[in-house]
């Protein structure tokens, strides 16, 4: 198991059993601890037999970083995708052993010109309202997003923005850590 996923999911499998968030460990790489980026937790529970990836669990992150390092972000992107995530409950000890996690780095987000700019198989969006405070954002490479409309429309609505409404849309690529 990669730094990225194993500190993520220790995170995860501390808070869960005792509540108590951990430090980066002493043998915690310089990639995490002198890095700066975005970066979203996402848990899943485990494919069944059949499934490529299994139902989502909880996911959250952040765009652009937020803490001193990606060890920081990491862990508390992990305590709240396990705990905060509005739409599931939060994860029991019970749950523990049937989840998989992944974690993505984000690069910075660049403003497009033209949708042509846009794949959703290589490029996460970010849409920001030119009006008011109101931000969407989707990752790339989502089961079920396959073209760059449905990235668009999916993206607008979590923004709980409209297709007539003026935006400035954002590009970015990840880099995504998974579980072996």
């Amino acid at each position: 198991m990669n730094n990225f996923v194993r500190l993520a999911k220790n995170t995860i499998e501390e808070f869960v059993k005792s509540g108590k968030k951990i430090s980066p460990p002493d043998d915690t790489s310089a990639e995490l601890l002198n890095g700066k980026a975005g970066v979203f937790v996402s848990i899943h529970k485990k494919p069944q037999k059949g499934e490529k990836e299994g139902e989502l669990r909880g996911c959250i992150g952040t765009f652009a970083p937020t803490k001193e390092n990606i060890a920081a972000e990491i862990i508390d992107n992990a305590i709240s995708a396990a705990s905060r995530d509005y739409r599931f409950l939060p994860i029991t000890k019970e749950e523990l052993d049937d989840l998989d996690v992944s974690v993505d780095v984000l690069s910075a987000p660049e403003k497009i010109n033209d949708i042509s700019e846009l794949d959703p198989k290589k490029y996460g969006i970010l849409i920001r309202s030119k009006t008011d405070a109101k931000s969407g954002l989707l990752l790339p490479d989502l089961p079920g997003v396959s073209t760059i409309h449905d990235q668009i429309a999916i993206t607008l609505n979590k923004a709980e923005l409209g297709i007539k409404d003026p935006v400035d849309i954002y590009r970015f690529t990840v880099t995504r850590y998974k579980e072996e």
